[in-house]
């Protein structure tokens, strides 16, 4: 992870203000499917991680402004990610993400949902930054819409294509999963392809668990009442065996 060099200020450059971490810049997501999307892999991935090290120490966050430079200017061109990770970081609410205020940190994972008006400046504008300027190791985007999904890890300063399995999945290092479409959604899978499910899915699953748990008890005392009737009718007092 690099960090912003503080250069001499040129002529005419605004200042941000000192309390940019009180505020974003963000416009709102293209449409509600990306909004769906967004909070999907927020959700997922802190319910995957609500139990392990990780929670304590990675903020996760959508549709926030990065500033990466105390002498950077507002642009219409750039402002932050749809999706991104910082690993070793304090866990806590903020608004914005400042990296001269967070040790010099950028993100370890990015996404960008594409769309009609931003695909270009994400394969474009924003890919070369995030290669250049911020360093992160590791960038996807992915298309709500039409499904387009690609993924890039950085290799000697450049981004390179992430291989998919024969599953069709991209292996993410930062995160030790993969990720991949499923059922139009991105999703988060185990090292072992397997689903990381949403607290919803994760409790429907624990009752469909309990219900067939349920149903297996009741038959099999209902084996066992069978057998002591048969047992009766021989004769024999099943309580005394």
């Amino acid at each position: 992870m690099s960090v912003a060099k503080d250069l001499p200020t040129p002529e005419g450059v605004i200042f941000p203000d000192s309390d940019l971490y009180k505020y974003s810049d963000e416009p709102p997501l293209e449409t509600y499917l990306h909004l769906q999307q967004m909070l999907l892999l927020l959700k997922c991935l802190e319910w995957w991680w609500r139990d392990q090290q990780h929670f304590n120490d990675f903020f996760a966050a959508g549709n926030i402004t990065i500033y990466y430079s105390q002498r950077q200017r507002k642009s219409e061109d750039f402002r932050g990610p749809d999706f991104f990770v910082v690993l070793n970081t304090q866990n806590q609410t903020r608004d914005s993400w400042v990296v001269w205020e967070e040790d010099g940190k950028y993100p370890n994972l990015i996404i960008e949902l594409l769309s009609p008006t931003t695909a270009s400046v994400d394969k474009g504008l924003k890919k070369q930054i995030y290669q250049d300027i911020f360093r992160t190791p590791e960038y996807f985007w992915f298309d709500p819409k039409n499904l387009e999904f690609a993924g890039f890890i950085l290799l000697g300063g450049t981004y390179q294509p992430i291989e998919p399995n024969p599953q069709g999945l991209l292996w993410s290092q930062q995160l030790s999963l993969y990720l991949g479409v499923y059922e139009s959604k991105l999703r988060y899978f185990t090292a072992e392809g397997q689903l990381i499910p949403t607290p919803e899915e994760f409790a429907q699953q624990q009752q469909q668990y309990a219900e067939q748990e349920k149903q297996r008890a009741e038959q099999q005392q209902q084996k066992a009442e069978r057998l002591a009737a048969k047992l009766r009718e021989l004769g024999i007092d099943p309580e005394n065996l």
